[in-house]
């Protein structure tokens, strides 16, 4: 190897190094904690503490195999998600779904081994081609922990790949997963441990965060017409992708939310307001309405495609 070759590589382990340590450093980093919590007879999971960009990740066991839902951000995450699975599981048989394709969700499946089984609907599967590659480039861009995180990350493709639902038999314990339709993104999938009723949503019920609707692929109208039909599994445990855990009661709350933004947003639009107008007034009204809400800016995507979406 010649000197310069050999600078070159020094100063790019060096780099690397120090994004490792200030990732190591900073609380708000996209790292999850070895920290297991047990929230059911079958179900763990895997606290993000409501950190930016860090889920909750869920661990479904059975006799014959675990369910992992979602994978955290990276090669370094999906390690310790398949670490802390395969210590609580029961069975080597494993099985992995996604609730939606965004880089702290899916981009840990490298880790999984081969033999491990990828679930998700059709709609999230054109995500992963669609949308994806868009995101880990904006996510690596936001900072130097993320682009290591990310740097490395090459998805394969799902095992099975459903269209509205499918069902997994774990062993005592069966999962439902299913498709309603595009919200929060195109390919939103919810999650539904029947014996345990435990609701795993995806972003699409969460405790006190404005829904965010990052591009036009997703639906305010639609995120609402899921919630009518998520109220009659009457859950007893829900846990959000993002946020602090809850009941049933979640959904109620989710869903006024919705009732009163399309109820605002069309009063606003009928008056003939523009949509730039709309949006701002309802982000007013709402951020005083909802002042213990959080991830406020989300609020004026919510706003913005109700609005579009409205006649």
């Amino acid at each position: 190897m010649t000197q310069p070759a050999r600078t070159a590589l020094l100063v790019s382990l060096l780099l690397l190094f120090c994004a490792a340590l200030s990732l190591a450093q900073n609380p708000s980093a996209p790292v999850l904690e070895d920290t297991v919590v047990k929230i059911s007879d079958h179900v763990y999971a895997i606290p993000g503490k409501g950190r930016p960009v860090v889920p909750n990740i869920g661990i479904i066991v059975g006799d014959r195999a675990t369910m992992v839902v979602d994978t955290g951000m990276g090669l370094k995450n999906g390690e310790l998600v398949v670490h802390e699975a395969e210590k609580v599981g029961k069975s080597p048989a494993l099985y992995l779904t996604t609730t939606h394709a965004h880089p702290e969700h899916v981009t840990g499946e490298p880790a999984f081994p081969p033999a491990a089984k990828w679930i998700i609907n059709e709609a999230q599967n054109e995500d992963l081609q669609a949308i994806l590659p868009g995101f880990i480039t904006t996510f690596s861009n936001r900072s130097p922990e993320m682009k290591v995180m990310l740097q490395d990350v090459k998805m394969r493709a799902p095992d099975i790949v459903f269209d509205h639902e499918a069902k997994v038999d774990l062993g005592g314990v069966t999962v439902s997963m299913t498709y309603y339709g595009p919200a929060h993104t195109h390919g939103d999938e919810v999650v539904f441990v029947e014996p345990d009723s435990v609701l795993m949503p995806g972003d699409l019920v969460e405790n006190k965060i404005f829904p965010l609707i990052p591009d036009s692929t997703g639906s305010a109208k639609n995120w609402l017409a899921i919630l009518d039909k998520l109220e009659p599994l009457h859950p007893s445990q829900i846990m959000p992708d993002h946020g602090a855990f809850g009941d049933g009661s979640l959904i109620a709350q989710e869903k006024a939310f919705f009732v009163a933004l399309e109820s605002r947003v069309s009063e606003l639009k009928k008056q003939g307001k523009s949509a730039q107008d709309t949006v701002q007034t309802v982000y007013t009204e709402f951020l005083a309405k909802y002042p213990d809400w959080t991830s406020q800016n989300a609020l004026r995507t919510a706003a913005q495609r109700m609005f579009d979406e409205l006649p």
